[in-house]
Parts: structure tokens; sequence; C-alpha cells
């Protein structure tokens, strides 16, 4: 694998030198994910302390009014978010203030509540991408069962049924008829139903590409032995080069929910016209670094200390060192 040649390994320093950064992980679980983005963090110069949400609180006895572990009261110059973590209502508004806190207080957060917010609702996701003209199958989200049965009568054609939070492809299904409706308490009462895109010439293959505000990182295409080609579910990956139409349509997504970094799940209609299925603000790469050339965390966690530096030189708080390829 290779490390991207814009910021490379210095064991004298490098562009994060001064720095002190947070990754905020999912709590009690080993990340893969985590461990690499902080050696790439640690390689560039930067300090990182690694915790999770549920560890930080609000607290007005502090000047910053945040606490977060290992910081003292003080403020992180960047925060890097992982997962949120699992939780009830009340904890995950509880973790999102904080992040919303975060950034008002200064601190620049990839990705943020509001990123976060919007993609981890897939009809929010989904209304952003048809609000700014990103082709996406058309979709209809409603509670409760009689307004699905309305939208359902006569069906003519085959529904996605996704779970309105998940991921990895699990928890979903499709219906052909209105009898195949699942039970208002199977869905929490809500119904994202989603046209199905069958395959051309009987192939079941999306792709994923993952990208930051900078660039395309990497991308890769999955097949699978039934429409669910999740790596999760038993797709089978294989590296891609996007061409200039699949990197236009994913930046489009990005900017559609503000995402900082992204995975954004791609498909071909049959008669040739690509469209975003989902947009995932969290997303793992671990499958797509098995089939991948380059070394994704370097690459992400490149970009991220681009931002957080550009983003403390636009509040006049200067940079530790000044990213040589960025002069």
């Amino acid at each position: 694998m290779r490390a991207s040649a814009e910021i490379k390994p210095d064991p004298s320093g490098g562009p994060g030198d001064g720095l002190h950064l947070a990754l905020l992980i999912e709590e009690g679980r080993g990340e893969w994910h985590a461990r690499r983005i902080v050696r790439s963090l640690e390689t560039m110069g930067a300090r990182v302390t690694v915790s999770s949400l549920p560890h930080c609180a609000f607290d007005t006895g502090l000047e910053s009014g945040i606490d977060i572990p290992g910081f003292k009261g003080r403020l992180p110059d960047g925060v890097f978010v992982r997962s949120i973590s699992a939780g009830t209502l009340e904890q995950i508004t509880f973790r999102l203030g904080l992040l919303h806190a975060l950034r008002e207080s200064g601190v620049r957060v990839w990705n943020d509540a509001r990123a976060i917010e919007r993609c981890v609702d897939k009809s929010q996701t989904t209304f952003l991408l048809h609000k700014h003209g990103v082709a996406t199958p058309r979709t209809r989200v409603c509670e409760t069962l009689p307004h699905a049965l309305e939208y359902t009568e006569g069906l003519d054609r085959p529904l996605v049924m996704k779970p309105l939070f998940g991921s990895q492809g699990k928890g979903i299904g499709m219906i052909s008829s209105q009898s195949e409706l699942p039970a208002p308490e199977a869905v929490d009462q809500m119904y994202y139903m989603q046209d199905y895109i069958a395959p051309k010439d009987g192939i079941f293959e999306d792709w994923r590409v993952l990208a930051s505000r900078h660039r395309i990182i990497a991308a890769m295409t999955r097949r699978g032995t039934n429409w669910v080609t999740n790596i999760h579910q038993g797709g089978k990956a294989r590296a891609y080069l996007p061409d200039e139409e699949m990197a236009a349509i994913s930046m489009a997504a990005m900017r559609a929910v503000d995402a900082d970094y992204a995975g954004i799940d791609l498909i071909r209609t049959p008669d040739g016209e690509l469209q975003v299925l989902e947009v995932n603000s969290n997303p793992a790469w671990r499958g797509l670094q098995s089939v991948a050339d380059v070394n994704i965390a370097w690459a992400i966690a490149e970009d991220f200390l681009k931002t957080v530096i550009a983003h403390r030189a636009a509040l006049g708080l200067g940079a530790p060192v000044a990213l040589a390829a960025a002069s």
C-alpha cells in the first residue's frame, strides 16, 4: 500500500505538530479503523486522545463548558468522529448536542452533528439528494401502516424496504405486493419504501465510493448472488477506478449532505443512469482496504488534518506547521 505523497511521515515532526486532537469511537470496542487513523495522525505529528461520547460531559464549571477526557476542560484542536455509539433517544440527543456545541465553540468536527443527522436518517438523506438534483431511486417514507397501504395500493413494481436507521444491509427486504408490507411493530411504525433497481443482464452489482471534501479516496465494485451486495452480506469486492461521471455524482452527494468524508453507495439502472442509494457519514472501509492500493486511513487522516489546520488559520489561530503542498 502507498501513503499519499502530500504529507510524508517525518520522525522529526510534521504538519500536525502542536495539535491535540480527539478521536471519538464506539464505547467498549476494539476499533480497527481507529487504530489506523491514530497511527497516521501521530506519524504526521499530532497528539491524539481516543475517547467516546458517553464519557464526555457538559460542565458549566469549566470555561469551555465541555469536558472531554484527556483535555482537562480545554477544547481539542479538532475532533474526528468514528461513532456516536448506540444508545437511547435521550443519550443520542445528548451526544449529538455535544458535537453541536463543539462546532459552535469553533472546533472543527469531522463529520459534525449536522452531517451525521442527515446521513443516519435515510429519509433525510434521500430528501436532500432529491432537493439538490442528485439522481436517486424514487422513495416514499411515511408513518403508520394505513399510509403505507395507501401508497402501495395496486403496486406494479417491487419496492425495497429499509430501516430508517441501519447499515451493512441489515434489516432490508423487498415487497412485490401490498400484502407483503411488514407489520407496524416490525418497522417501528416507519415505512421507508424505495423503488427496486433491477440488475442489467442479471448481474447484481453496485459501487462504494469513499470520498472526502478534498478528493475521491478509493472505490470498489460489489457483486453478489442476490440484490443485497454488501460485503457483510456476502458480496464480493473488487477495486474500481471511478470515471468522471461516478466521481461527479459522488461529490455532489457529499455536498448535498454537507459531509466531510463519507461512503457513497451507487447503482446503475438498466437504462444506464447512475443513481445514489445511500450516503454513510461514518463509513467502514475494511472491505474496501482489502482491495484498494491506497492506505485509506492515511488519506482520511491527511484530509482531516489539512481541514483542521485550514479551519484554525481561518479563525486566526494559525497552524503549528504549514502544509507544504498547500502553500
